[in-house]
């Protein structure tokens, strides 16, 4: 594992060769108290699952996941057509509850899990799994595993979109928990956590909105590769994960990162800052998920690759004064947060000053928009 020289001490990580407990050690005293603290706070709160909230403008069934697209609102030139796009300006009228409850499990369930790493208190992990026995097994609460009917768009317009499938982004952080209170489940149980991911994962694969998604070349395409690969690490699919890497090689890393680091297609947004962060961040984690401190191996020959991307992205993050590009239509002020991909790339970059500056940023936002845009809230469970 690349780091520094020395170890933790005085608040500083040394970088040069050092065991990868070095960073656990780290980033569990960084954490500590905020995770104990939310473990307190979910460890009494039941799972609530998509089968508590309905819409009668769902087209699928209880168990199907339904919601409706962020950036579409009602068309004055066709009050009785379907919606139409603005992008960057969130309609709250739209759907969103499913995605709300998907939310709760994304914050409690690894909260729970950090908890349970951090001090091997039972409660926490029977908790979590809790959670995901509602999830993905108990026939009555149980969600379906697709994403056919997410972000759609009322009015006529379609009832599931591919983008939607960045909905279930929110299932990472809870795939990757669920390896360490397996002891919790029983055999049946951890088999019947395991097949609804193998199932969404082939879904994500195969059917067409999947496909497309793949094929997304924004930061959806990347979320649907974090997404698989974690997805896979659970049911230990590695054909699966050395797809999703030569796909990032070849294709998405490429085709994205310009060569100072930068993702053009997010600064063209109308939330460059915002977006250029939140891709940054769900990049990272991909390549931590593929190869840990070393994904710096999963760069091209011209030096576009994790590191380039935060050395372009860290002075903005460091000082937002200093951005060069529009400020973003909504949600300016809340950003930035405590981005994941600087504790990644400080690692597997040999920067300490990236990780010196993730120490620095709130971890726990509270603006909904960032919330939704936070992949990674324990990062204790990646190291």
């Amino acid at each position: 594992m690349v780091l520094g020289t020395a170890a933790v001490g005085a608040g500083r990580l040394g970088f040069a060769k050092v065991p990868e407990d070095v960073t656990y050690t780290m980033v569990a005293a960084q954490d500590r108290e905020r995770v104990l603290r939310l473990a307190e706070k979910w460890v009494g709160e039941k799972p609530l699952t998509i089968t508590s909230f309905t819409s009668s403008r769902s087209p699928g069934g209880v168990h199907d996941f339904f919601s409706e697209a962020d950036y579409y609102w009602p068309n004055s030139a066709k009050p009785d057509g379907p919606y139409k796009e603005i992008d960057g300006k969130s309609n709250l009228d739209n759907f969103q509850d499913h995605r709300k409850a998907m939310i709760r499990l994304s914050i409690a369930m690894p909260a729970l899990t950090a908890g349970y790493r951090l001090t091997k208190r039972k409660e926490y992990a029977r908790a979590a799994a809790a959670h995901l026995l509602a999830w993905f097994v108990t026939p009555e609460t149980r969600m379906n595993p697709s994403l056919q009917y997410s972000q759609g768009v009322r009015n006529g317009g379609p009832t599931g979109r591919s983008y939607g499938i960045i909905d279930t982004l929110h299932l990472v952080e809870v795939a990757r928990a669920a390896g360490f209170v397996r002891e919790f489940l029983s055999a049946q149980e951890h088999a019947g956590v395991q097949a609804w991911f193998r199932e969404y994962t082939a879904w994500m694969k195969t059917s067409e909105p999947g496909m497309k998604e793949r094929d997304a070349t924004n930061n959806h395409g990347i979320c649907w590769g974090l997404q698989v690969a974690e997805f896979a690490r659970l049911v230990g699919d590695e054909a699966t994960r050395n797809e999703v890497k030569d796909r990032w090689v070849k294709v998405q890393l490429p085709m994205q990162m310009a060569p100072d680091g930068g993702f053009p297609r997010e600064l063209a947004r109308t939330k460059p800052y915002g977006y250029s962060i939140f891709n940054f961040d769900v990049a990272a984690a991909l390549c931590w998920s593929l190869g840990g401190a070393e994904f710096e191996r999963f760069a091209l020959p011209d030096g576009r690759g994790m590191c380039k991307a935060a050395e372009f992205l860290e002075p903005y993050l460091a000082d937002k004064a200093k951005w060069p590009y529009a400020h973003d239509v909504q949600h300016w002020e809340s950003w930035p947060v405590r981005s994941p991909g600087l504790l990644f790339c400080g690692v597997a970059c040999a920067k300490p000053e990236y990780v010196a500056l993730w120490k620095t940023l709130a971890p726990d936002p509270t603006d909904s928009e960032i919330i939704r845009n936070f992949p990674v809230r324990q990062p204790v469970l990646w190291v």
